[in-house]
């Protein structure tokens, strides 16, 4: 595969997994369009073309020839200049790496981590909270988020890359639909009765289960095993953590469980507040059960995946 194909394959498989199903994309791409449209000639220039047909801000090409065929693929969940430098080694060592693959974003992709937040505005509405509260509960969390982006040292990692000539890819959100299409289908399908009945299902699966080994398995921080589990909402997706005011909106609309990646001390206690229980199924491992569900289509294409950083390749297929 060509990178090029690697990144419309990746968008296109975020797509089919987006909490505002296909429809609630194109409508989102629309208002993109407009914005667009209505800006003014001198200020176009600095606009991002890519916001036209990918919906995904932290999903792109961060350095390389999208022409570039790849036939090895270095796929992490973090990648830092170490990691660069771990490709260019293989390399010399006659194991070529044509392609790093980053879940977390770098870069552009990491600057504006933000944009992609207003996901969470429409996965609010679709469990009860009106579209008026949920954009007015994340506004100022996405801007809280754009504020903490700002000083970072965005191109480190993809500055070391363009030296090396690696090229570079970013996979963030179109990941996270990924883990979080399928453990909501998971759970919705078995209705675990209890919180024990989640953990199980979590560790069911093989990263879950590996991850639990290392001391970073699914575990429960509001509850117990014997609690009832009520309706369960996954929060995987959307860039990351939104406002810790959702979650009384979410009690108030029947949500009982709240399963996530991870989830700020601040976040926990207004969730405990609100009633609610939550487990934290694993952040590194629940980056991998997503990043899996892409991998796997990419490797059937005839692309070999080195996994590095965290990420614990499963096959699916």
């Amino acid at each position: 595969m060509k990178i090029k194909e690697i990144y419309d394959y990746v968008i296109e498989q975020g797509i089919e997994k987006d909490p505002r199903k296909p429809e609630g994309v194109r409508e989102a791409l629309e208002r993109v369009k407009k914005k667009y449209d209505d800006l003014k000639e001198e200020d176009k220039k600095d606009f991002d073309m890519e916001t036209l047909t990918n919906p995904y801000s932290d999903t792109r090409i961060l350095c390389g020839d999208p022409d570039r065929e790849v036939k090895r693929m270095m796929v992490g969940v973090d990648i830092e200049v170490g990691e660069v430098m771990l490709a260019d080694r293989l390399t010399e060592k006659g194991n070529p790496v044509d392609l790093i693959m980053t879940h977390h974003p770098e870069g552009k992709a990491l600057a504006m981590l933000h944009d992609v937040m207003h996901l969470q505005e429409d996965i609010l509405a679709r469990y009860g909270v009106p579209i008026n509260v949920a954009e007015s509960l994340m506004s100022s969390r996405i801007s809280e988020v754009k504020r903490g982006l700002m000083p970072i040292n965005h191109n480190r990692a993809i500055d070391a890359a363009k030296i090396l000539d690696i090229a570079m890819l970013s996979a963030h959100t179109v990941a996270d639909n990924q883990v979080t299409h399928f453990l909501q289908e998971l759970f919705d399908k078995e209705e675990p009765r209890t919180l024990g009945d989640i953990i199980k299902l979590l560790k069911d699966q093989p990263e879950y289960a590996e991850a639990a080994k290392h001391g970073a398995g699914p575990d429960i921080v509001l509850g117990s095993k014997e609690r009832r589990a009520g309706k369960v909402l996954v929060d995987m997706t959307g860039g990351t953590s939104g406002s810790e005011k959702s979650y009384e909106k979410l009690s108030q609309a029947g949500i009982g469980t709240i399963v996530g990646m991870h989830m700020s001390d601040k976040h926990r206690k207004q969730a405990e507040k609100s009633h609610l229980n939550v487990i934290i199924a694993g952040h590194i491992a629940s980056d991998s059960v997503g990043m899996n569900l892409l991998l796997d289509g990419i490797e059937k294409a005839g692309v070999e995946i080195v996994p590095c950083s965290g990420i614990i390749r499963n096959k699916r297929n």
